[in-house]
């Protein structure tokens, strides 16, 4: 199935550089009014003279916040120290990556000084502030490990900060600190859901967009190298046999829309592609064993009216056979009101040829119209006369002057060689255009080969020159 990526930390474009943005800052009601530059969160600190700040309790932390600027630095080293002790995969990252964890954890203990300073969440900037933790690391980093470790990352600094509380707080502000620790790490958290539901949307989109793009050239009919090279973008098995489905859009987001289709195909254990093409939703399931049980089992992913489901086919290259079968079979299914749903594109044969599909026509005309030719036996003259009838055996016994039974033989043979009974009505009306379609468009017979033993020598001369032109010369 598609979709089977590990989530990975991907960053806002605004915060594309890291330790730059940390740098920066941003013009903010900052307790100074002006924006960060050059050493960044200890700059703001230093401009603004260790102005005293109250938390929302009412007291004043400007001495313990002095002391948590000067720890800063080792409250960064405590944390990767512990980082290497307690989480395993930390110690397998390379050097580089260890040493951008580092400018995670200082920038962590830096956004609690700036965010008590801004008054400990209660002033409008809380949101950037906290994001800045995660800010810090480079792109590189956010590709290379999952949001989870990062979360991990962020909580064994937190906890390092809370055992050192009564080192860091002044006399009389333990307590403080430690609530607004607290408090920060609400923060941290709800910052972590933040980059999380951006990285999902950008994620999603992004699928959207290629499975789009996968579903036109599979009805373009592109190249199997094309399909490949998509398909495998986007995690695809090519688990067979693979058929496409294809139904009306519920309507809404597209990512909202693929959600539903994803979920659902988890649940029943097959991979699904899905595209909204215009109002159409279209879903290439591979790994069902039986694709039109598979695609019952979807039918609340699309919206009202009929679902087609086309052929099983054996790979994602050949699937844009399926898909057309499909599409065809989606235009034409309001010609059969009365029909199941989902329904095989092969069941509205009749009503594809009437619609102009070229394939069905084909269909009828050599696997139905010229397999009655082939058998003999009066089988084409029986079922005109049954169909003349009315569906009436006794009628097409009288005007074939045969028995009742012979007649009944004879629609058996039919069923068997064209996989159509005439006896159901439906049957009934695939075979009489079937019928309709071989008569005006016949098949051309065979030519006959001319005997080689009746040619003279000069005849089969004259045959080879009039067959090579370069002969003649």
């Amino acid at each position: 199935m598609a979709g089977g990526h590990a989530q990975r930390v991907v960053f806002p474009p605004q915060h594309r550089s890291g330790a730059q943005r940390v740098g920066q800052g941003r013009r903010s009601n900052r307790p100074c009014g002006g924006p960060l530059t050059g050493a960044g969160v200890v700059g703001l600190l230093t401009t603004c003279q260790a102005r005293a700040v109250s938390t929302p309790g009412g007291g004043e932390l400007s001495a313990t916040l002095r002391r948590i600027e000067r720890s800063a630095g080792a409250l960064a080293t405590s944390s990767v120290a512990r980082m290497d002790e307690t989480l395993p995969w930390f110690r397998a990252l390379p050097a580089d990556q260890r040493s951008w964890v580092m400018l995670v954890a200082q920038a962590g203990a830096r956004s609690l000084v700036q965010w008590l300073r801004e008054g400990g969440g209660t002033a409008d900037s809380t949101q950037e502030v906290s994001d800045e933790v995660f800010a810090a690391a480079p792109q590189a980093l956010a590709r290379s490990i999952t949001l989870q470790q990062t979360v991990a990352l962020i909580k064994v600094t937190i906890d390092v900060v809370e055992e050192q509380v009564s080192h860091l707080a002044a006399e009389g502000e333990e307590q403080q600190l430690r609530e607004a620790v607290l408090r920060f790490s609400r923060e941290i958290a709800f910052s972590a859901a933040r980059v999380y539901a951006r990285a999902a949307e950008s994620r999603g989109a992004w699928d959207a967009r290629l499975q789009a793009l996968l579903v036109d050239a599979l009805l373009r009919g592109d190249s199997p190298d094309v399909l490949a090279s998509r398909a495998a973008a986007l995690g695809w098995a090519d688990a067979p046999p693979v058929a496409v489905a294809v139904g009306r859009s519920p309507g809404g987001e597209v990512s909202a829309v693929l959600h539903v289709v994803y979920r659902q195909a988890r649940r029943i254990g097959v991979e699904v592609i899905g595209g909204v093409h215009g109002d159409r939703l279209v879903i290439v399931l591979g790994g069902a064993p039986d694709p039109l049980t598979a695609t019952a089992k979807l039918l609340s992913a699309f919206g009202d009216g009929p679902v087609v489901v086309g052929p099983a086919v054996p790979s994602l290259d050949e699937a844009t056979e399926s898909a057309r079968a499909a599409l065809s079979g989606f235009r034409a299914a309001p010609a059969w009101p009365s029909a199941p749903r989902p329904v095989p594109a092969a069941d509205l044969l009749p009503e594809r040829a009437l619609a102009g599909d070229a394939e069905a026509r084909r269909r009828l005309r050599h696997d139905v119209y010229a397999t009655l030719v082939r058998a003999g036996g009066e089988l084409l003259a029986t079922l005109d006369a049954f169909l003349a009838a009315g569906g009436t055996l006794e009628s097409a016994a009288r005007a074939l002057f045969v028995h009742p039974n012979t007649v009944r033989y004879r629609l058996r043979r039919i069923a068997e060689v064209t996989g159509f009974s005439p006896l159901s009505p439906r049957d009934a009306f695939a075979l009489q255009v079937a019928l309709t379609v071989g008569r005006l468009d016949p098949v051309a017979p065979l030519a006959s080969p001319v005997p080689t033993q009746t040619m003279t020598p000069a005849t089969r001369k004259s045959a080879q020159t009039e067959d090579d032109p370069r002969r003649s010369l």
